[in-house]
């Protein structure tokens, strides 16, 4: 499956309301794909906790050494029926190298066409936080063990920075992508309701404007079996800030875009920011 006509990639963000496990997952991202490409999609890029969102958040631990390997193979056969690039993020794995029984690593896969792995992603930031009205509390570093290497990768819609979720807060991350040569981010993501309502949208935009980069933000939504909320609204933003797509708080969809690559020239000689950068 190819972009437009003009020859300007297209991109997909999957938004889904995650079930409990890959069982029920598997036939709903099969579907979202499919209509990625029917758009047109030439890369999908799709959320955070991609297996599952089980009702206690520990047994990821478990499926990280027993399902994922089902979930890969699945969704390499999905990226060659398709003919998309796929980012699937994040997956529990075990972490490399070492025994951790407690703990997996929140890892995105960007899947070739070919159903070939180029790499991989594991999440920096982990969200270890409790909301002011201290009613929800979250310690993602009690079944996760975070990363620390910033990733970019070829694409067919340009050099792609991998960020997951959390990590959005933390502009430094992206920075360090741009100087790598990212021309797009990606953002696998499963938002709370109260944090998404106060800061997705702006941030996401900030992110994009501040680096003049595109960003494809997508997102779990709705409740979950652990009773979770979560904020839906995945989004693909241009490098001007604008959004060119809004999956609102939709269960089970997807938006599509043309990231054009004229403009992001254009503003790149008319409005150099990165250029300009002082402190480095």
């Amino acid at each position: 499956m190819s972009g437009t006509a003009e020859g300007q990639p297209r991109v997909a963000v999957v938004q889904m309301n995650g079930r409990a496990d890959w069982k029920g997952n598997r036939p709903v991202v099969e579907g979202l794909l499919d209509q990625a490409a029917v758009g047109g999609a030439d890369v999908a890029v799709l959320p955070e906790n991609l297996l599952a969102m089980p009702a206690d958040p520990r047994d990821l631990v478990a499926m990280g050494r027993v399902d994922t390997s089902q979930a890969v193979e699945d969704l390499r056969d999905m990226a060659r029926r398709t003919g998309m690039w796929l980012v699937a993020g994040t997956l529990p794995f075990a972490p490399d190298g070492e025994d951790d029984p407690d703990r997996v690593v929140p890892r995105t896969l960007v899947i070739a066409a070919t159903g070939d792995i180029v790499t991989h992603y594991d999440k920096i930031h982990l969200f270890d936080v409790t909301l002011p009205d201290g009613q929800e509390s979250y310690r993602e570093s009690a079944v996760f063990r975070a990363g620390s290497e910033p990733v970019v990768v070829d694409t067919p819609a340009g050099r792609l920075g991998l960020a997951t979720c959390f990590d959005l807060r933390f502009p430094e991350l992206f920075r360090r992508l741009v100087d790598l040569g990212a021309e797009w981010f990606c953002l696998p993501s499963a938002f709370t309701q109260a944090t998404g309502r106060a800061h997705w949208e702006v941030l996401l935009r900030a992110r994009a404007i501040e680096n003049g980069c595109w960003m494809a933000a997508a997102a779990q939504v709705g409740r979950h079996a652990d009773g979770r909320r979560t904020w839906g609204h995945s989004m693909l933003v241009d490098p001007w800030g604008e959004v060119l797509a809004d999956c609102g708080e939709s269960p089970d969809t997807v938006a599509v875009a043309t990231f054009d690559r004229q403009k992001r020239d254009r503003l790149s000689r008319t409005f150099p920011v990165r250029d300009l950068r002082r402190l480095r």
